[in-house]
Formats: C-alpha cells, sequence, structure tokens
C-alpha cells in the first residue's frame, strides 16, 4: 500500500492512498494521553475498503502507531509536492 498523511494542522491529517484522500486521521485528548483515530470518508462495505481498514474507524495511542498500521506511511505539510 502507498499511504500518505497529509498534515492539515496541529493533530489533523489527511490520508491518502494512491493521491485520493480516502480517510482523515485526528488526535483527540491531550498531548500526554490523547488518542489517535483513523476514519474512513466513505461507508464502504467490509468487502471494498482498502487495507488495512477492516472497520471505518480505528483508535490508535499514538501517532506513529498508526503511522507504522499504514504501512509506515509517508508524512507530509499540506503544500509539499508529491
Amino acid at each position: 500500500m502507498a499511504y500518505r498523511l497529509s498534515r492539515l494542522a496541529a493533530g489533523s491529517y489527511d490520508v491518502l492512498l494512491h493521491g485520493v484522500i480516502i480517510a482523515s486521521l485526528v488526535q483527540s485528548g491531550r498531548t500526554d494521553d490523547a488518542t489517535w483515530t483513523a476514519e474512513l470518508l466513505l461507508d464502504l462495505p467490509p468487502g471494498e475498503r482498502p487495507a488495512p481498514f477492516t472497520e471505518l474507524e480505528h483508535t490508535f495511542s499514538s501517532l506513529e502507531e498508526a503511522q507504522r498500521w499504514l504501512g509506515d506511511a509517508e508524512m507530509r505539510d499540506t503544500g509539499e509536492d508529491a
């Protein structure tokens, strides 16, 4: 998978797959006990969800954990060239 995280603001990323935004990744809570949630933008049936999404929403204890789950997704700030 070729996932990329594009930072929108502190604690907020678009999740891109092959250059298309398919999900969001957002931080909830304070920095020291924050959770991160990856949520698909479309309510796809299970058989049509891109791997590793088995549910519409997945929660992580850190940004790094979410990044690893997305196949070590590359991180970029909005506006950086691909």
